[in-house]
């Protein structure tokens, strides 16, 4: 069983880049796949996630050339040949792995093909909730059965149907149910108007308007017309704010040290995790570098400082809901209480990550009340070492290897493979923080050409 052994450090001084950005590399993937002519999409992330995302359109017919690769995972630099949103059915069932998002938007994306196919998923993905599209699609006439031991629940067995456009008026805030209707609203004629009660991640509609399909947005309501075909452009994906996330807060929460990543995405709709660290009195400077591809993408500076609690505030969640977990890790490094509500998401991710969270940081030494929709810390208890099970959760597993670096003892983190989900490369950088290395190099992801 794979693992990782992480002590206490006493400096932090480096700059590196992260992998590229999970949810814009599954869009990336489908929106090319779709698009009229050959797209090159760079820095993709060769997650496990993303690969079968990418495996999902390459079985509908899309053709992709590997141009570059991280060694040991998979492409970061290839060029899509898109099918000018004519794909073709798949001869066998979709595997999703562990990807709420790829199944969710998939789902969105094949059902109004003229074709039947099914997607399926692991354990933890067969568990999550799946109603929260499979009910706008059906409005939308799609056929789709749930065909899960949990009502509700994957594999999905999509029929093919002709979709009619609505007007669809989201019960929660969710980037992915509102991507799944207007991937869907592509396929229809017509106007399809997602309506959502927060701001979600908008990468769906600045990707498709960076691939030329026009996307309108009036206050929460954000619409596409049907028949409109992307077209075919270059595309880069930047860093991975919540990558980056982990780094943030072990650097923030280390007083003296200083810390860039490199080239990673600004995006507004994922910043709250800076946004709350800043709060928590780290130094934190954002630069943009770019916004060429529609994205805002640029360094993040950070330096170190005695942290103090916060309240997370409601409307800040949907949009880090995926940083919680380390952002526990800060608030339990921190002095004074920090409160994390309205959170209640958490519990159907890859785990129940509100108990996963609570009963890591108490094993840890960590003061942590539970909520049903998430958790009250009291920071500035002594952390000491543990051995954490990650649940086969990554974001579990990379919060509590940072937990690791400021606790007393060899902190050992439990099967670890996980990480590969989202983090490919997290292990090699890791190893260069305990080595408190000042080397760029030892940070570096491996990409190398592809050979024939």
């Amino acid at each position: 069983m794979s693992e990782f052994r992480v002590r206490s450090i006493r400096t932090l001084d480096a700059a590196f880049p992260v992998p590229g950005d999970k949810s814009m590399s599954h869009r990336a993937a489908m929106i090319a796949g779709l698009a009229d002519g050959v797209s090159t999409i760079r820095n993709f992330l060769p997650s496990e996630d993303c690969l079968n995302t990418l495996g999902a359109m390459k079985a509908c017919g899309v053709v992709v050339e590997e141009l570059e690769e991280m060694r040991g995972f998979g492409p970061t630099t290839m060029r899509i040949h898109g099918r000018r949103m004519q794909l073709s059915a798949p001869s066998a069932p979709i595997d999703c792995g562990n990807s709420g998002t790829g199944m969710r938007l998939l789902a969105g994306l094949f059902a109004g093909q003229s074709f039947d196919c099914e997607l399926f998923g692991d354990e933890s993905l067969s568990g999550r909730p799946m109603g929260r599209i499979t009910n706008p699609l059906g409005e939308m006439g799609a056929k789709i059965e749930c065909l899960g031991e949990k009502p509700g629940c994957a594999p999905l067995k999509i029929h093919g149907a002709k979709l009619h456009p609505i007007r669809y008026e989201l019960p929660v805030a969710s980037a992915q149910v509102k991507s799944a209707v207007l991937l869907a609203g592509m396929f229809c004629e017509g106007v399809t108007t997602a309506v959502q009660p927060a701001d979600t991640r908008d990468h769906t509609e600045r990707m498709l308007e960076s691939f030329g399909v026009k996307v309108v947005t009036e206050g929460q309501a954000i619409s596409i017309e049907g028949g409109q075909i992307p077209q075919a452009r270059d595309f880069r994906v930047p860093g991975d704010i919540s990558s980056a996330a982990f780094w943030v807060v072990a650097a923030a929460a280390l007083p003296g040290s200083h810390l860039v990543i490199r080239n990673v995405g600004l995006n507004p709709t994922r910043t709250a995790v800076l946004d709350v660290i800043e709060r928590m009195g780290a130094q934190i400077t954002r630069t943009v570098l770019s916004t060429d591809d529609g994205e805002p993408i640029g360094d993040v500076e950070i330096r170190g400082a005695k942290l103090h609690g916060t309240e997370l505030l409601k409307a800040e969640i949907p949009n880090l809901i995926d940083e919680i977990p380390v952002i526990a890790v800060a608030a339990a490094l921190a002095s004074g209480k920090t409160v994390i509500r309205n959170a209640k998401e958490l519990r159907v991710k890859e785990t129940d990550r509100i108990t996963t969270v609570v009963n890591g940081l108490r094993a840890m030494g960590g003061q942590v009340e539970e909520f049903e929709d998430g958790m009250e810390i009291t920071g500035g208890a002594p952390l000491h070492a543990a051995t954490i099970e990650s649940c086969g959760d990554h974001r579990i597993a990379m919060a509590f290897a940072i937990a690791g670096l400021f606790a007393s003892g060899e902190t050992v983190i439990r099967n670890t493979d996980c990480v590969n989900t989202s983090y490919p490369g997290f292990s090699r950088q890791l190893a260069a923080v305990l080595a408190e290395s000042k080397n760029a190099a030892d940070y570096d992801l491996p990409n190398v050409p592809v050979t024939a």
